[in-house]
């Protein structure tokens, strides 16, 4: 619909994006701690949806569907962050499990094994398998490494200010990483996990598949898929802080 100006009514705009809001609100919640409520995810989507229908201008090469998305998920991961959804303790424990595989891989040459891990961290298997449950969604890295105040530099920021200095680049922080180098990176480091890890990640992440469906390829519980993730996450977040520091 238009307006007698000929361009799109707002209003319309809305109504017709509701479902996108909600598309995305689920997408999200996927990978995320049961503490995060989807409504919540959804009422600040939809003030990122609003926000959108305010600030989109045509002609300008984007199409809106893709800027609505960008600014709907935009608006979501501020709540998250703004809301704190991760407490500093569980932020503290994805840290000590993301260390603990670091200093392992270095020792062994090779990844860690989840006994191994628990050993490494002084705790029995079954607690190591829970702590992985319970910080599933806080080593996110679009969330977690925006984070200020810690005492570690953000890890995508930090990244993105090196790549920054580059004749041309982006403003965009993530737009900083891709000109950088950083998804092939990204890539490169994936291929260094384990195959089940690998497997997980890609049915996870490429195929969107939820955690009942991987649970059933990989013959495995739901709650372990869940603690699957969060180690492959930890695995590959220490990997990569390894190939960064060799830039």
């Amino acid at each position: 619909m238009y307006t007698a100006q000929g361009t799109i009514e707002k209003s319309h705009l809305l109504a017709q994006h509701q479902p996108l809001v909600r598309r995305i609100a689920l997408q999200m919640l996927a990978k995320l701690p049961a503490s995060v409520e989807l409504d919540d995810l959804i009422q600040a989507g939809m003030i990122g949806l609003l926000d959108a229908s305010s600030r989109f201008e045509e002609g300008k090469g984007a199409q809106f569907e893709t800027f609505v998305s960008q600014r709907i998920r935009g608006a979501m991961l501020d709540e998250l962050r703004a809301s704190d959804w991760g407490s500093r303790g569980l932020r503290q424990s994805a840290r000590a499990v993301e260390k603990a595989i670091h200093k392992l891989e270095h020792v062994l040459g090779r990844p860690p094994t989840e006994g191994e891990i628990a050993k490494e961290m002084k705790m029995e298997l079954h607690d190591y398998q829970s702590l992985l449950q319970d910080v599933q969604g806080c080593q996110l890295l679009y969330v977690e490494d925006f984070a200020k105040g810690e005492a570690e530099n953000p890890f995508i920021d930090m990244h993105a200010q090196a790549a920054s200095h580059d004749r041309g680049a982006s403003n965009d922080p993530l737009a900083q990483l891709l000109e950088s180098g950083f998804r092939h990176q990204l890539i490169d480091a994936i291929s260094t996990l384990p195959e089940r890890d690998q497997l997980l990640l890609n049915l996870y992440y490429e195929e969107e598949l939820n955690l009942r469906e991987i649970g059933a390829i990989l013959e495995v519980s739901q709650s372990r898929v869940c603690q699957l993730h969060s180690q492959a996450i930890s695995r590959l977040r220490a990997r990569l802080k390894d190939e960064l520091k060799e830039d």
